[in-house]
């Protein structure tokens, strides 16, 4: 889990790969960077992350069977809302819990 912001989309096949500025890693099990790529296995825009937006994202590190491909994948289950101060509060005080 952590707050981003959108810098571009890029269409890749049958995928969307966004550049996203890492602001806050609030729970992650893998280390982020100040950038990353985060995947989403569709073209159609779902969910709507558009540029410039800060969103909070629950993604989770995909690696393939062979080892080859390591990468963070934002699945349908997964979780991507506009960025608040009150979607802060509630994932500072989730963390306290988990």
């Amino acid at each position: 889990v952590f707050q981003g912001r959108i810098l571009a989309r890029r269409l890749v096949g049958q995928e969307t790969r966004y550049e996203v500025e890492v602001k806050t890693p609030y729970r992650h099990r893998f280390p982020l960077v100040p950038r990353e790529y985060v995947w989403v296995p569709n073209t159609c825009g779902c969910p709507p992350l558009r540029e410039g937006g800060e969103y909070l994202l629950m993604a989770r590190r995909h690696v393939n069977y062979e080892h080859t491909l390591n990468r963070i994948l934002l699945r349908d289950d997964g979780y991507a809302r506009p960025w608040t101060p009150r979607e802060d509060r509630l994932v500072r005080e989730a963390a306290r819990h988990c």
